[in-house]
């Protein structure tokens, strides 16, 4: 019995020394399709499930026996695989992998506010030319408007109760003169203030938020009258605070459309 067990113990220890020293340690570097180093990659021996990563100079080492298969995988990157120790010598192995090619899709710039206004009225305005140039000139900006005033009732009212004639603002508020002149000016300030958005928003900005090119004008207006402030901010010349409130809008503007099937 004793003979017995010697034996098996004799046979194990023969097995564990072969097995210990038939393994050696594999080393190597791995670069990529520009021959630089390559760090970060797993090298598994299939074998032995044995895992190492190559550092920052793409140098591994890892324990292997005659005929393992070595795999190397990192994540972009074709995945190589080679055997080792198939001649029973030992060099330093150079393994190069090749990065996968990538498709890449199209960019499309989704004009969508971020709620940075500065940045947002970057990525939407245009470049006013002639603006551009009268602050590089040093140009005087007009102030107001050079209109001729309406009449109005109490102007003219007022100077009767005293005892004077204003005969001229009696005669264009008799004529409807100066009902037409306010009519006049409120629909030149409309147009002045659709054609300020239109001057310094690219049209792709109304059009990729589903409103024909066509109907821009009429958008603007309407968000004229549903947000108010809109208006506001164009009377400020504050283009940030106006894309804001357009955005508030264009569901609404969207939505009316899609119910006249327009």
């Amino acid at each position: 019995m004793n003979i017995f067990w010697r034996k098996r113990i004799f046979l194990l220890f023969l097995f564990l020394c072969n097995a210990l020293f038939s393994q050696q340690m594999i080393t190597g570097r791995i670069i990529d399709d520009n021959n630089e180093d390559l760090s970060g990659v797993t090298v598994i021996n299939m074998s032995t499930d044995k895992k190492v990563y190559s550092n920052l100079l793409g140098m591994f080492s890892i324990e292997a026996s005659s005929n393992d298969e070595l795999r190397f995988v990192k994540e972009d990157f074709r995945r190589q695989s080679t055997r080792v120790l198939t001649d029973g010598v030992n060099s330093q192995l150079l393994i190069q992998l090749f990065q996968i090619p990538k498709e890449i899709e199209e960019v499309k710039i989704v004009k969508r506010l971020t709620g940075d206004l500065e940045q947002d009225s970057r990525i939407v305005a245009k470049a006013d030319k002639g603006e551009i140039v009268r602050d590089a000139v040093g140009l005087p900006q007009p102030v107001g408007k050079m209109r001729e005033k309406p009449a109005e009732v109490k102007q003219v009212l007022l100077p009767i109760l005293l005892g004077n004639l204003n005969v001229q603002g009696a005669y264009d508020l008799i004529s409807g003169k100066a009902r037409k002149q306010k009519r006049l000016y409120r629909y030149d300030d409309l147009q002045e203030h659709i054609a300020w958005i239109r001057d310094r928003v690219e049209d792709d900005y109304f059009t990729k938020a589903g409103i024909p090119a066509d109907r821009i004008s009429e958008f603007i207006e309407f968000s004229f009258v549903a947000k108010p402030q809109v208006r506001t901010y164009v009377k400020a010349k504050n283009l940030s605070g106006v894309l804001l409130r357009l955005e508030e809008t264009i569901p609404l503007y969207v939505e009316r459309l899609k119910k006249s099937g327009k």
